[in-house]
């Protein structure tokens, strides 16, 4: 039985690659949704340049879906995206959002595919435990009350666990950003055949977001 994976190159999807790939599926494709709206209600926006690079080094074929991003019409972008694809299952990151696995699901089923859903539920401290052992994933997004510019491009690891549990437990944000606090993008992780590198980076601020932009994936 063959796979895709749905990535945005962030540490959820990732590790959830990881976790298909540790029990013995055939995963075969990456699959990106890349909408043109960065208030996405299902998918991320930021540094998706890097999941083909992603693909190259994992020797997985990459597959790009796009949507404008409106709510409910890009589950039709996705349906019709998958529609092609000749994988009998998915593979998602999603931790506790019902919205998402919910409707991940629904399309599932009219498509007759699997759905492996390897994170969902998990403790989120022990999930960036995970990640900080096994992965190099970094913060490239913030979008919160107390994560500030210095979170971005840090690398999740214990020091950065901390600080986010403190952040966290003051202003009760979801710990694993699953509520789109902040996002991420993996550098390397078991999987790839090498770390992925990028040859630029540029921070923008705005008054609810802070990014950080990287390009020259290679």
């Amino acid at each position: 039985m063959s796979w895709a994976a749905l990535t945005s190159g962030g540490k959820d999807s990732v590790l959830a690659c990881q976790k298909a790939l540790d029990s013995g599926k055939d995963v075969t494709h990456l699959v990106t949704v890349r909408p043109r709206n960065k208030n996405s209600y299902m998918f991320h926006s930021a540094n998706l340049d890097a999941v083909p690079v992603i693909a190259q080094v994992t020797g997985m074929t990459y597959h790009e879906i796009t949507t404008h991003g409106r709510k409910e019409e890009e589950l039709a972008d996705l349906e019709q995206g998958l529609s092609v694809l000749p994988v009998e299952g998915i593979i998602v990151g999603a931790i506790a959002s019902s919205y998402q696995k919910d409707r991940v699901q629904e399309i599932a089923e009219k498509l007759s595919l699997g759905v492996f859903s390897p994170l969902w539920h998990m403790d989120t401290e022990k999930l960036l435990m995970e990640v900080a052992a096994r992965m190099e994933a970094i913060i490239v997004v913030t979008a919160a009350d107390g994560l500030d510019r210095s979170f971005l491009g840090a690398r999740i690891g214990q020091e950065v666990i901390d600080r986010l549990k403190k952040i966290a437990a003051k202003n009760r944000i979801n710990l694993a950003g699953e509520g789109g606090e902040y996002e991420s993008l993996t550098l390397n992780a078991p999987f790839y055949s090498r770390r992925i590198t990028y040859a630029t980076s540029e921070v923008r601020i705005a008054a609810d977001r802070s990014e950080l932009i990287l390009g020259g994936f290679s």
